[in-house]
């Protein structure tokens, strides 16, 4: 069976260093070289023995590859990487305010089965989970990506393709290995995992004893509208996904993001905003406002736009006069299929040898 350093933790290296005769102390440094921003060994500091080197390339093979790769005129770097069996996934690197830092989105899935229908994830199904080593394969890549931009990769969040929370266990072994300092070095408290609100993840993950982030995707203020755009919505009310955010609060001690991506004439009303600030209320929580990257039609045929930014100022205004924190993420790579699952659908459509018309520019 094929097998990436991605794929082992550092006791896992040690015990197989030690069976191929090699020092089991090894492990650390060659795992921080191979989660660090270097190709690969040796590293600055640290001089391995003689043949280890040639024993890792011979027994190792990478979790997921880098097939394709596209800048925006932003900044925003969008990665498609094809793993061992061939499927393909996203990550995305986006520089931070300040011009040395850069924050990272990583998928947890192929593909989605969550259907949210504004989504370009949603339109190519799911296929399977990824796992732990293809997840860490997604960081090692942006990490190198932001070097060559001469920044550093400094957080991340689970919000590429797929539902984190319908894949826990492969996202926090990831998670475990991206926040050791003795491996990955990235800190808990620089990882984000953000759902669609899959309340017995959220619950699961308060009680996981990270003190990792959390976000939800909320994207409306009442249960009619979430169904209509998130499916999940059908199952878990606007109330109940609240009170688990709670819960985690309560549990983690680490305040809450609620995504909201606003959709002209959807969500976007001036009582929809009230309503919403009504909701966080006096809870201690982030209201994230998301500008859409247009996808073409949704699952259910219709077409959502972009709200400009000055509805979205105006709708954060609202929220902060009732006493919300709360902010309007810019767009970022518009003009490089940047929302999540744009890149891999143009990918699938081409090897099919389909022809794929650009997507409505917002």
């Amino acid at each position: 069976m094929l097998e990436s350093l991605s794929d082992l933790t550092l006791d896992d290296l040690s015990r197989r260093l030690a069976a191929a005769g090699f020092a089991a102390a090894h492990a650390g440094p060659v795992l921080r070289t191979h989660y660090g921003p270097g190709p690969s060994l040796p590293r600055s500091g640290y001089l391995p023995p003689a043949g280890l080197a040639d024993w890792l390339d011979a027994t190792f093979t990478p979790a997921a590859e880098e097939v394709r790769r596209a800048a925006s005129a932003d900044g925003t770097v969008k990665l498609l990487l094809r793993c061992r069996d061939g499927a393909t996934i996203e990550a995305v690197l986006m520089p931070g305010d300040r011009p040395d830092r850069a924050a990272g989105c990583l998928s947890s899935q192929v593909g989605c089965a969550m259907g949210c229908d504004f989504c370009a994830t949603a339109r190519t199904g799911f296929l399977r989970h990824l796992t732990a080593g293809e997840i860490v394969a997604q960081f090692r890549a942006l990490r190198r990506e932001a070097a060559a931009q001469s920044r550093s990769l400094k957080t991340v969040v689970f919000m590429g393709m797929g539902e984190p929370m319908l894949n826990l266990p492969a996202v926090l072994a990831a998670a475990e290995r991206l926040a050791d300092n003795r491996v990955g070095g990235l800190g808990w408290r620089q990882i984000t995992v953000s759902t669609v609100g899959v309340i017995p993840g959220i619950d699961a993950l308060a009680t996981a004893g990270h003190s990792l982030n959390l976000a939800v995707s909320l994207h409306a203020p009442d249960d009619a509208t979430r169904a209509r755009l998130l499916p999940p919505g059908r199952r878990f009310a606007v109330a109940d996904v609240l009170a688990a955010a709670d819960r985690f609060q309560a549990a983690r001690g680490r305040p809450v993001t609620l995504q909201y991506c606003l959709l002209r004439g959807v969500n976007d009303a001036p009582e929809q905003a009230e309503q919403l600030a009504a909701l966080v209320g006096a809870r201690r929580m982030h209201v994230n406002l998301l500008h859409y990257n247009a996808t073409g039609p949704g699952l259910g045929g219709a077409h959502y736009e972009a709200v400009p930014v000055a509805g979205a100022e105006a709708f954060a205004a609202i929220l902060r006069r009732r006493g919300v924190v709360a902010h309007f993420r810019r767009p970022r790579g518009p003009d490089i299929d940047a929302a999540c699952g744009q890149l891999r659908r143009r990918a699938l459509a081409a090897s099919a040898g389909d022809v794929f018309p650009p997507d409505a520019s917002a």
